[in-house]
């Protein structure tokens, strides 16, 4: 399992340029299939791919709990999955980012319920747990990072890759697979919070998303509607909750 390659490159650094090897992450095409139907290709490295698949499911709606896996199965960067009751389900699978998507649909998921508390010490020193945990970023700075957080099973589930995206499904599959609470959990990650990574949130009952990087108004509004608390640009000692802010402790 390779997931970084070294590449000859030239450095240019206080005005001299030289040749060296650099390490690079590496990233593959993933194919994902759900009972024999092409659903999604993507790119991704090669770890957690179980993980991803289960998040992959849950975030998009199309299943609830691990119990409706009958099987998954890795073949390099091929996933076959087989689920129960696909027929039923498959007009669910619009990925979150499809334009016109599930974004209109909001208000067809139940917003969340939850009375999950989350003290602003512990966000400032997530992040730089985060960070520390970032070991392909750290090499390479070509991943996003999240973390699936739970406190009362002392649960802190990293997973890394290429796309914010992929990165989040995986630390959703591996919370699903040990079965953690989800309403009084959240995640914590870098990258962007527009309407696709926020539905994602939603669909799975994660009350908080935290990040490093910035809503944008769709995500804003998605939020507002499905009662997630979001939070952002949290850095040294900063951050900002723009919806729900009750969930946060000063």
């Amino acid at each position: 399992m390779k997931l970084t390659r070294n590449i000859n490159a030239i450095s240019y650094k206080n005005g001299k340029n030289v040749q060296n090897s650099e390490e690079i992450v590496y990233d593959e095409i993933t194919n994902l299939k759900i009972n024999n139907k092409h659903i999604y290709n993507f790119s991704s490295i090669n770890n957690s791919l179980e993980d991803f698949a289960t998040g992959y499911m849950i975030g998009e709606g199309i299943i609830k709990n691990s119990e409706e896996i009958k099987k998954i199965k890795i073949n390099g960067m091929n996933i076959d999955v087989e689920i129960d009751n696909y027929n039923e389900k498959k007009d669910l699978i619009l990925p979150s980012d499809s334009a016109g998507g599930w974004r209109s649909k909001i208000n067809a998921i139940p917003p969340i319920k939850s009375d999950l508390k989350v003290e602003k010490d512990e966000l400032l020193l997530n992040i730089e747990k985060l960070r520390k945990n970032a070991k392909i970023w750290q090499k390479t700075g070509g991943t996003h990072v999240a973390a699936f957080v739970n406190n009362d099973k002392n649960q802190f589930i990293v997973r890394e890759d290429v796309s914010r995206h992929v990165a989040v499904d995986k630390v959703i599959g591996a919370a699903t697979r040990k079965k953690l609470d989800f309403f009084n959990s959240y995640i914590i990650y870098s990258g962007r919070m527009p309407a696709d990574m926020v539905i994602k949130i939603v669909r799975s009952g994660i009350p908080l998303l935290a990040s490093n990087a910035a809503p944008s108004f769709s995500g804003y509004s998605v939020a507002e509607k499905g009662n997630v608390t979001l939070v952002g640009f949290i850095r040294e000692d900063r951050f900002n909750v723009y919806t729900h802010w009750d969930r946060v402790i000063f």
